[in-house]
Parts: structure tokens; C-alpha cells; sequence
């Protein structure tokens, strides 16, 4: 699961479920489960899907853990990439 910023000020947010029954690593237009213009929208998509998958983890009789996305981590590349490019 991640987030990315795409072309058109687009936050998406993807999933790739089950990626070694895949034929290469290129991404599908499935594999988004969310786009939008807000970075917060964006962050309640994620931790929702990510808490989705953690409850079938779960059920499934794994016990992983693992943090929620935040928007401090998702701004420090945006910003160290746009404030490193108009240097």
C-alpha cells in the first residue's frame, strides 16, 4: 500500500494484492483505490484500506503491525524534492 503524488496535483493512493501472481511490477488502474486533489483525503483512504487489510490479516492468524500513514511523512519528499529542484 502507498500513497503518491501523480501528474495534476493528484493524491492516489494504491494496493497491490497478491503481487507474485503478477507478470512484472507495472501498476493497473485497479491497483488505485483512491484519487483526489486533498491530502487528508487521501490519508483517511489509506488508513482505512490499510485497516482493512490488517482485520483480514488478523482473521487470516497474523498479527501485524504497522503505524498509519501521516501527513509528515508523506509532505518530507514532496517538499525536499520541490524545494531541491527550484534551488
Amino acid at each position: 500500500m502507498w500513497i503518491e503524488r501523480k501528474p495534476g496535483a493528484l493524491w492516489a493512493v494504491g494496493r497491490v494484492v497478491n503481487p507474485q501472481l503478477r507478470n512484472g511490477n507495472a501498476m493497473k488502474a485497479g491497483d488505485y483505490v483512491f484519487e483526489g486533489y486533498e491530502l487528508e483525503d487521501a490519508l483517511e483512504q489509506a488508513n482505512a484500506a490499510l485497516e482493512d487489510d490488517l482485520t483480514v490479516s488478523e482473521r487470516d492468524g497474523r498479527s501485524e503491525h504497522c503505524r498509519p500513514f501521516t501527513r509528515e511523512e508523506c509532505l518530507k519528499p514532496l517538499e525536499a524534492w520541490f524545494f531541491g529542484r527550484s534551488a
